[in-house]
């Protein structure tokens, strides 16, 4: 029960503020327009608590599951009286910066937050690649990787010294198939050269100089993953998969994307004990936007922060804020090519929870979700769905178009459509989310 309240009271924060953002950027832009706007609301229905400074009721309602600024005229329905702070009565470029004005305060609220972490905490950069390039484990039967070996330190490649695997995985990523690399290492107090070619088809650096030093620890698992499903559990150690010793992390994500879809075997360690579990990889999306088996978890990989200046940090956070809707873009496009299912989307209870666990472990990561969450509002805001301010745009382009306005009777179909559509989609997430919250607690 404590959790789940906890898990509350973080979502709660976090969609408010971002939900706040959101229509802060709608009313102030509105503002600028000279529309009035008549309600500034965080939530929807019973108006449960507010204030009223001049045209405008700053009110709090009953469910927290949105918000919305209402404006003068802007219900086509509605009887209007032509005045010019009316939202109808505006040309239509000043009521398209309205409708875009929210998802752009969420796409600046995330770049906001990205800066202040690169400029007040430093850059996250992970410690391995700071570390000397000593190699734990190679890919099995790999002919990517010839003569390297378990416990090489590599020290140089193609002449460039390499002082951690920042550095060798620089020089490896530059090569190209069909490539020649000479590369330095130490073994066992003798240095040694080899001369690899990049073969075609080479995939990954891993293949080329082996694996970094990863603990095999389990530190997040994704909702409704195949590993929860399994039973399997933040902290758990992979001790094997399919009968074979892992050593290192990286290991087990080879294993498992080559896996064909098959059930695989693992071994973890939990409390001291070995604990057996079967499980079945899904086909989904990385976070880079490729199709891989997955089974939904991620490693315990230490951060470093490196402070940084401030135009340092801007390109940073404006490179971590482009990467961002590069990512939710592609979850988008793999919902539209059917790569990816809506039932894999988190609706408001997947939200609850991933910003309850956010919250539990630590200020940081919960700025970097609520980050992440307000790129994905504001994108999924544009969406061309009626209701949605994508959809308004959609509106406006198509009036635009036609050089007069579209019929309050058309309008209203138009609405109704997207208000049915959208109700269909959130009934479905919301009913996967609970589904999978279930089969979370059952394990």
């Amino acid at each position: 029960m404590g959790n789940l309240l906890w898990d509350v009271i973080a979502g709660a924060a976090v969609l408010g503020v971002l939900i706040l953002m959101h229509e802060w950027g709608h009313f102030i832009v509105a503002k600028l327009c000279s529309v009035r706007v008549e309600v500034f609301s965080i939530g929807f229905g019973h108006r449960l608590w507010g204030m009223k400074r001049g045209d405008t009721d700053y009110r709090v309602s009953a469910l927290p599951l949105g918000g919305y600024v209402r404006m003068a005229g802007d219900n086509p329905s509605e009887q209007r009286t032509g005045a010019p702070y009316e939202f109808l009565s505006r040309p239509r470029w000043q009521r398209f910066l309205i409708a875009v004005a929210g998802p752009a305060m969420n796409v600046l609220v995330a770049f906001v937050v990205f800066w202040g972490i690169y400029t007040f905490k430093g850059a996250p950069i992970e410690t391995y690649l700071r570390e000397p390039a000593v190699v734990a484990a190679v890919p099995e039967n790999s002919t990517f990787a010839p003569g390297i070996e378990p416990g090489d330190h590599i020290l140089a490649v193609n002449g460039v010294n390499t002082p951690g695997w920042e550095d060798v995985l620089t020089q490896v990523g530059n090569a190209k198939p069909g490539d020649s690399l000479s590369i330095a290492v130490l073994r066992a107090g003798s240095q040694v050269t080899l001369n690899i070619v990049i073969p075609q088809g080479q995939s990954s650096t891993d293949s080329v100089v082996g694996y970094p030093s990863l603990p095999p620890v389990v530190d997040e698992i994704a909702m409704g993953s195949p590993a929860e499903k399994a039973g399997m559990q933040p902290g758990d150690r992979i001790a094997s998969i399919n009968g074979k010793p892992v050593v290192t992390f990286p290991q087990m994500v080879d294993e498992v994307r080559g896996s064909g879809g098959r059930s695989i075997h693992i071994v973890v360690s939990r409390e001291g004990k070995d604990i057996p579990l079967d499980i079945t990889p899904m086909h989904t999306m990385t976070p880079e936007g490729q199709m891989a088996w997955l089974i939904g978890i991620s490693g315990n990989t230490a951060e470093t922060f490196e402070r940084q200046g401030f135009v340092a940090s801007t390109k940073d956070a404006a490179a971590a804020t482009v990467n961002g809707l590069r990512q939710i873009g592609g979850v988008l496009a793999g919902l539209l090519t059917d790569k990816i299912s809506v039932r894999d989307l988190a609706g408001p209870v997947g939200i609850v929870r991933l910003s309850g666990q956010a919250a539990k472990r630590g200020p940081l990561t919960l700025f970097q979700w609520l980050a992440f969450l307000s790129l994905d509002l504001g994108l999924l805001n544009l969406l061309p769905i009626p209701i949605l301010d994508g959809g308004h745009v959609l509106m406006l382009a198509i009036e635009g178009t036609l050089r007069r306005d579209l019929s309050v009777a058309v309008k209203e179909r138009f609405v109704q459509v997207g208000l049915v559509f959208l109700l269909g989609i959130f009934a479905f997430v919301m009913y996967s989310d609970i589904l999978r919250a279930i089969q979370s607690h059952s394990h």
